[in-house]
């Protein structure tokens, strides 16, 4: 769970991170839904009741795409991710699919202003090297009335579950990655960027700081996945 889309400019992290989630591409679906008790496609479907032009930034190989499709099979779906290998997984696991795939930067999205009806991510936004500039990418591209929607991992609140969270996180997923996907380091990385990113309340004001409005923030699995929803101000130009 977490599909990075960071800056292609070779920087030493981005090179780490994109060389890790190729390594993990061809079982990254499979360990998602064990790792989420197999909720995962069920928090990323919350958002896909749409239609029109969507944007799937850092799409990893097409899971939450496969969901707008087929909540809205007329739809015109972008997938977009800088790890050619989760885009080769992808597009051979979902071949029949009408998804338009591109290789590209989440920091530096390769769209004029205003194209797409609404915009969506999944685990992406904890892995950017700039939090505000890829939160400011996605509000560029959406239309006016158009809607971001962002998936993410999220620390645990203080509170009688937090030790539960943790161990789960730090112990419970590098174990079953080691022996399902063979590389229990992804999945360490897992946790330690989820507990070193913003909680939903932060992220919330990071989203409302990049100019769109706030509508919702969902959380999920006791607090450690969050659904945030925002509106770009402004009403639809005429066609």
């Amino acid at each position: 769970m977490g599909n990075p889309d960071l800056d292609t400019g070779g920087s030493d992290r981005a090179r780490s991170i994109r060389a890790m989630f190729g390594r993990i591409a061809r079982r990254y679906d499979r360990m998602n839904a064990i790792i989420t008790f197999g909720r995962d496609r069920a928090w990323i479907r919350a958002p896909c009741g749409t239609a029109g032009r969507v944007l799937d930034v850092a799409t990893g190989t097409g899971v939450l795409a496969e969901e707008v499709l087929r909540l809205a099979p007329r739809a015109t779906v972008v997938g977009i991710d800088f790890a050619i290998p989760m885009i080769r997984a992808g597009m051979a696991a979902r071949k029949a699919l009408p998804l338009r795939w591109c290789l590209a930067d989440a920091l530096a999205l390769p769209f004029p202003d205003d194209c797409f009806d609404a915009v969506l991510s999944a685990f992406l936004l904890r892995n950017a090297v700039s939090l505000e500039r890829a939160i400011a990418e996605q509000a560029r591209v959406v239309r006016p009335g158009g809607r971001v929607v962002c998936l993410e991992s999220s620390p645990r609140r203080p509170g009688p579950l937090r030790p539960l969270a943790r161990w789960y996180m730090r112990r419970v997923i590098p174990f079953a990655a080691a022996l399902l996907a063979g590389d229990a380091p992804a999945y360490r990385y897992l946790a330690d960027s989820t507990a070193a990113f913003l909680p939903p309340e932060s992220l919330a004001r990071a989203i409302e700081g990049a100019g769109l409005r706030l509508l919702s923030v969902r959380t999920f699995m006791a607090g450690t996945v969050a659904l945030h929803t925002a509106a770009k101000p402004g009403e639809a130009p005429r066609p």
